[in-house]
């Protein structure tokens, strides 16, 4: 069973090709995925298209998921993790 600690972070590393790895609170990783699905609402990956609202859609993909295809070779990767402090 995982130990519950794993998800007490609230702070995403993002992987995208060609671009530094950045850090993120979640309401930011958020916003970015909320972002990145408005601009693309007739390409939705199936899973997301039950939902009607893009604040949910990227609620879904943040707690579901840790990539999402863009294009063909492109993509983005979100990882959660947790910074000492």
């Amino acid at each position: 069973m995982p130990d519950p600690r794993m998800y007490e972070s609230d702070t995403y590393v993002v992987l995208e090709p060609g671009q530094p790895e950045i850090f993120l609170s979640a309401p930011e990783m958020l916003e970015k995925l909320q972002k990145i699905l408005s601009e693309r609402q007739d390409d939705l990956p199936q899973d997301l298209q039950k939902f009607t609202s893009i604040k949910d859609q990227a609620q879904h993909l943040l707690e579901t998921s840790c990539e999402l295809d863009m294009e063909p070779g492109q993509f983005i990767q979100w990882y959660m993790v947790r910074l000492e402090k």
